[in-house]
This record gives structure tokens, C-alpha cells and sequence, in this order.
């Protein structure tokens, strides 16, 4: 037992300690007023934008093309657009300054930011797909 907690202890040392156990790294994400589960990637445009998420991030989007919606983050992030196939519940950045979340599909050069995770494609146009809608980011809380 005593062996076991002290891999654990050592395993949150390594990963970033007690305050990622609690979530405060972690950046949330709110569509209008549902939270939903990311699952982020690791790149320099994620970085930048748990930076912004660090103030308190909101952005207005807009629905576009009756697969996506659309919104200006406010300033420009490092970008590593790839052409990619899109689906329901991914997050990408769009010409280094634009979020955009998916509730259909898409082929474009995109910089991939992460997928929701916790909601089917359904539900995705659901949270989506009915008029222009919030998106709030934020650090762990």
C-alpha cells in the first residue's frame, strides 16, 4: 500500500501535480450555457489559447453553411493548418483567428484544436444547429 501511494504521489508530480487532479489546467468549454468534455490537442495553438482562457474567453458565433459555427477570437494564434476531413463535435481554428465548432462536416485547411467528446452527432446539432449561440472558455475552476 505504502508503495502504491508513492507511485501515485510520484505520477502527480510528474503530470503537473495536485492542481491538474483538481481541473486547473484543464481549460472548460461552454456552448451558451452547457458545459461539454474536450478533449484538446497538444499544439502551439491550443497553448495560446488556454492563455486567453486564463482571462476568461467569450466568443459570439455565428452559423455558417448549416454545418459549423463560426466566431472571431479577437487576435491571432500560431496556426499549423492541415487540409482535413472535419465531423460532428470538432474544434479548429480558421485563418489564425477564428474558432470554429462543428456540428456537421467539412473538408479545409484547418489547425485542429480538439473534439467534444461527450456528445453525439445529434446532440451536436441540437447545441448547434438552432440560431447562433456563445462560446466560453475558460481555466479549470
Amino acid at each position: 500500500m505504502k508503495h502504491a501511494l508513492s507511485l501515485l504521489l510520484a505520477l502527480l508530480l510528474c503530470t503537473g501535480g495536485l492542481s491538474a487532479v483538481r481541473g486547473e489546467n484543464t481549460m472548460q468549454m461552454k456552448i451558451n450555457d452547457t458545459p461539454v468534455d474536450v478533449a484538446w490537442e497538444e499544439n502551439a495553438s491550443v497553448q495560446a489559447l488556454r492563455e486567453l482562457a486564463a482571462e476568461g474567453l467569450t466568443v459570439r458565433m455565428s452559423m455558417y453553411g448549416g454545418f459549423e459555427q463560426v466566431g472571431a477570437i479577437g487576435q491571432s494564434l500560431p496556426r499549423e493548418d492541415r487540409q482535413t476531413v472535419t465531423a460532428p463535435g470538432d474544434i479548429v481554428l480558421y485563418s489564425g483567428d477564428q474558432i470554429v465548432v462543428f456540428y456537421g462536416s467539412n473538408s479545409w485547411a484547418y489547425t485542429r484544436l480538439g473534439h467534444i467528446t461527450d456528445r453525439s452527432p445529434e446532440q451536436m446539432r441540437e447545441l448547434l444547429g438552432n440560431g447562433d449561440v456563445t462560446i466560453t472558455l475558460s481555466m479549470g475552476e
